[in-house]
């Protein structure tokens, strides 16, 4: 998988945006990207998870002191909701060459993640509320 180059992306003439990759593609074209330039050498887990963590604080900066409807304009915003989709997408490049460091099938854990939080937080107790799995009498077994 990694080395695979993905062809360009044909768009609409009328929105000017690429087709929306699946999320195999999208892997390819990240790995592509890193191997193009040679960059697997400086991607250790510790060094990818820092470099996650940075990007998430840079995404927290964007809403930081903001209220309710500051960040509804932000969002709102084509060039503060580009900012926002930007430092998400950092993440998630990111996080994609962290699973491939670590053989991770991202979609499989993301899978496996949701059953699990199915059954700690079961629709008829979690339903509405924001505490935590211990706090709704769920075993943790």
């Amino acid at each position: 998988m990694s080395g695979a180059r993905s062809s360009s992306r044909p768009t609409s003439k009328r929105s000017r945006r690429p087709r929306s990759l699946s999320f195999d593609e999208l892997v390819r074209q990240v790995l592509a990207f890193r191997d193009e330039r040679d960059w697997r050498q400086f991607h250790s887990p510790k060094d990818l998870a820092i470099s996650i963590s940075l990007e998430a604080a840079e995404l927290l900066e964007r809403f930081q002191w903001k209220n309710p409807a500051e960040v509804a304009a932000l969002v709102a915003d084509p060039q503060g909701n580009r900012q926002v989709s930007w430092e998400m997408a950092d993440i998630l490049i990111l996080l994609v060459s962290l699973a491939d460091v670590l053989g991770t099938d991202l979609v499989k854990a993301a899978q496996e993640k949701l059953e699990e939080n199915k059954r700690r937080y079961p629709v008829e107790r979690a339903r509405g509320s924001a505490r935590k799995y211990r706090d709704l009498g769920v075993d943790d077994r």
